[in-house]
């Protein structure tokens, strides 16, 4: 018995270090264990070579041809105590993605998911740059890139299940050809399908590019640079489709169909490879304590309590978003206190729930069963729009988007190129992208839906949704356009899942107010789901597609389905959705509904402004090019840039050099520029008035006597310049008064020229002394600094 007891004691003492490891707790030595009886036993001590942690096991690898190239999934060889980890290889490029979710519930009414993926400066071969030299905050494309991965595995888990997870991406290696993010995304589906959490996948990812008109599988960063798509597709079993995005640069509906067919069918061979490698390594998936779904008697007494009252406010059309979450509210009290009653023992998510089921039910009803919204439209009408430009005189472009009860706020700033956003060391080597000189800002506050909140720095979701619009928009924007261009869009008012969308149409507008020569205007649409699923199989029965949805139908419905672009394409989508699965026909049947509503949009918003304004307005910024001879930089940039440095701190105006004669001046007003202009004019003048003959003979004033030689003027405003000690006289002098040479007095100069390096004029009085040589090149044209012209071109003609 006592053998026994120690054994129970040693497999408990085993289990708890592995719960120690798994929460991130530590080890105390010695430690003393305590049989259920109270009685201490002695300190237990691992026996050497007793395995205390997860045995090591022979890793497996699968490798799956995607695309003509091959991506290899292995397991079992790294982070062995997650419970799930997996390692996805494309190229030379490597992922490691781990997957942990707590045995105990959490407190959260809701999937408490969360997905971390890191940039590793170490996986590009490169040292981050900050002071620190070590990865700090999380970057915009991590962020972006682990909502992606979010959103393609958060529809697989199962209802109910409120237990902490976390999904960890470890770039391990990065070749600078192939993008890490798809291979989290595979990685985090089979690190879940390879792990006992409750997971109804695995899913497959791959990005399809359009290059040259061909769809490519994957594609390098070197095609990604000439590809008018950039389309992440994540797929489930069966080519069913659980999430989209994409970029596209305006291509037609059609090549952008046949983009999403290509790339679900590619997933098909990952997930092939993710469940070969499921079924090696036979791991069961764990019994949870408890799946929170509320009981089926509580939603029985819930449905006849409340049905009738719930089914006249949702069919009552005269309710607004604010007056119709009250009627619901006061609804679910008064239910909720008569289910407390009769089900005394019930846990409050059981009582909440039920009601939740219950008005779920009958809102996608009447959308299924009777074709009713809950605003009175049918299933393709779009709420009222009304557009306004030009809002403010000041702003350099502006616009209010007001669709429904969703209403968005626009501006549009230019400043100068060097304003552009810079990527750090990192992102470049990982996904190439340098600086971005368009960028569209997203702002919720919460007086928008009539809530109060911290007002704080950018949140994942403002950041998410303005980097949607902002694609939606940059495939018009000119790509030599001379400014950075920043549209910032406030949400005023939001009631639906379109204020990302009603962020690209006032965008759009914004932006035709401010002069920007865009190509074509866009708009965009959010698309919801209503399913029937079977009972047994859980496949898709019936359906219908809701165009434009409010808040409510995206909470009640199945899928979040938004697409903007213009009259003659796509240039942006994104799909999240709740289900684990959709058919492409369902994708198919959304796209061509949106276009159509696209469509409806663009001509409401062209009767506000159709085409972008002809110029920009007064009040807007300038920029001019300056065309600098090398024998003229020194002159304009001045010494140690003084004269660069005090244009800029006096005018506030921005220079940038373009090439080696040519320079760009950004000047926030037109009232700059012109001190900016008169600025250049003063330090240049000498050089814009006189033109000095090579080889002529001219008379030089004496302005200063130096140890190295003389300050000579040939003229009255030119700026001094050193006639050295060298070219004073034929004999060898080491001061100036040694000729008796004075201030005020005149001399014989003969020019030489400048220096074509450093501008300097060469002049010299030594060469007066010896035989007269004949004349024998003329300078025909001034080669002077040129404001805001055509740049000259350098001649020159002998005689």
């Amino acid at each position: 018995p006592a053998a026994g007891a120690m054994a129970a004691a040693t497999s408990c003492g085993r289990a708890a270090l592995g719960a120690l490891s798994r929460d991130g707790g530590g080890v105390a030595a010695p430690w003393r264990w305590v049989l259920p009886s109270g009685r201490p036993t002695l300190p237990w001590v691992p026996v050497r070579g007793a395995a205390v942690g997860p045995k090591p096991g022979p890793g497996r690898a699968v490798t799956v041809e995607v695309g003509g190239r091959k991506m290899e999934l292995s397991s079992g060889k790294l982070a062995k105590f997650a419970d799930g980890s997996a390692v996805v290889q494309l190229g030379d490029t490597a992922v490691m993605v781990t997957a942990v979710s707590k045995t105990k519930p959490s407190p959260s009414q809701f999937m408490p998911l969360v997905v971390d993926y890191r940039q590793k400066a170490a996986a590009a071969g490169r040292i981050p740059t900050n002071y620190l030299r070590r990865e700090l905050g999380s970057t915009d494309k991590e962020i972006l890139t682990s909502r992606v991965i979010d959103r393609s595995i958060r529809p697989l888990f199962p209802a109910g299940y409120f237990y902490d997870t976390q999904i960890l991406c470890n770039l391990l290696a990065v070749d600078g050809v192939n993008d890490p993010d798809i291979l989290a995304i595979n990685g985090a589906s089979a690190a879940l399908a390879l792990s006992d959490i409750p997971w109804n996948g695995p899913i497959g990812a791959v990005r399809v590019g359009l290059v040259d008109g061909e769809t490519v599988i994957n594609p390098t960063r070197k095609e990604m640079a000439s590809s008018a798509l950039n389309l992440v597709v994540a797929g489930a079993p069966q080519s069913q489709v659980v999430m989209l995005e994409a970029t596209a640069e305006n291509i037609l509906q059609q090549d952008f169909c046949h983009a999403i067919k290509v790339g679900v069918k590619q997933t098909q061979q990952i997930i092939q490879g993710i469940q070969q490698l499921v079924k090696e390594r036979g791991m069961v998936k764990r019994t949870v304590q408890k799946l929170f779904i509320a009981p089926e008697e509580i939603v029985e007494v819930a449905k006849k309590l409340a049905s009738n009252k719930i089914y006249a406010v949702f069919t009552d059309s005269t309710h607004d978003k604010i007056s119709r979450d009250e009627a619901i509210n006061k609804i679910r009290l008064e239910t909720e206190e008569q289910l407390k009653e009769k089900f005394p023992e019930a846990e409050p998510y059981e009582i909440m729930e039920s009601f939740n089921v219950v008005s779920k039910d009958i809102f996608r009803n009447l959308v299924l069963n009777e074709y009713r919204r809950c605003d009175g439209r049918d299933l393709t009408s779009l709420r009222d729009i009304k557009c306004e430009v030009n809002m403010f005189k000041m702003l350099h472009g502006s616009a209010l988007f007001q669709r429904g009860q969703t209403q968005v706020l626009c501006t549009v700033t230019f400043d100068s190129l060097e304003s552009s956003v810079k990527s750090d060391v990192i992102s470049t080597a990982v996904s190439g992208i340098k600086d971005k000189n368009f960028m569209l800002h997203y702002e919720f506050p919460p007086y928008a839906t009539n809530e109060i909140g911290k007002v704080t720095g950018m949140n994942r979701r403002e950041l998410g949704h303005g980097a949607l619009a902002e694609r939606a928009l940059k495939p018009v924007i000119p790509q030599d356009f001379p400014f950075t261009i920043r549209v910032t869009s406030e949400v005023l008012e939001s009631n639906g899942r379109s204020s990302s969308m009603a962020s690209a149409c006032g965008g759009s507008l914004a932006l035709m107010d401010a002069g920007v020569p865009v190509s074509n205007a866009v708009a965009g649409v959010a698309i919801g789901l209503v399913t029937k699923c079977s009972q047994g199989k859980g496949d898709i029965e019936d359906y219908r597609l809701l165009t434009d949805i409010l808040g409510i139908e995206d909470y009640y419905g199945d899928m979040d389905f938004k697409m903007a672009g213009t009259n003659k394409g796509i240039t942006a989508l994104q799909v999240d959705l709740k289900l684990p699965g959709i058919p492409i026909k369902i994708v198919m049947e959304a796209i061509q509904q949106a276009t159509a509503a696209k469509r409806e949009i663009l001509q409401i918003m062209n009767q506000t402004l159709a085409k972008p304004r002809p110029n920009r307005k007064e009040s807007g910024p300038v920029v001019e090019t300056i065309h600098v001879p090398l024998s003229k930089r020194l002159r304009f940039v001045g010494p140690g840039a003084y004269n660069l440095k005090k244009l800029q701190a006096q005018t506030g105006v921005t220079v940038s050099q373009l090439d080696e004669e040519t320079y760009s001046v950004f000047a926030p007003t037109p009232g700059a520029m012109h001190e900016a202009r008169e600025f250049i004019g003063e330090i240049c003048k000498d050089d814009q008035e006189v033109n000095l003959e090579f080889g002529a003979i001219y008379t030089a004033t004496i302005t200063e006597i130096r140890d190295s030689g003389v300050m000579v003027k040939l003229y009255p405003n030119m700026t001094p310049v050193l006639l050295h000690n060298s070219q004073l006289d034929q004999r060898k002098i080491k001061h100036p008064s040694a000729l008796g040479l004075e201030v005020g007095q005149e001399i014989q100069v003969k020019y030489f020229g400048r220096d074509p390096t450093d501008g300097r004029m060469r002049l010299s009085r030594k060469i007066l002394q010896s035989p007269a040589t004949s004349t024998l090149k003329t300078l025909t044209d001034k080669n002077s600094i040129v404001l805001g012209g055509a740049v000259p071109q350098t001649s020159s003609s002998s005689q």
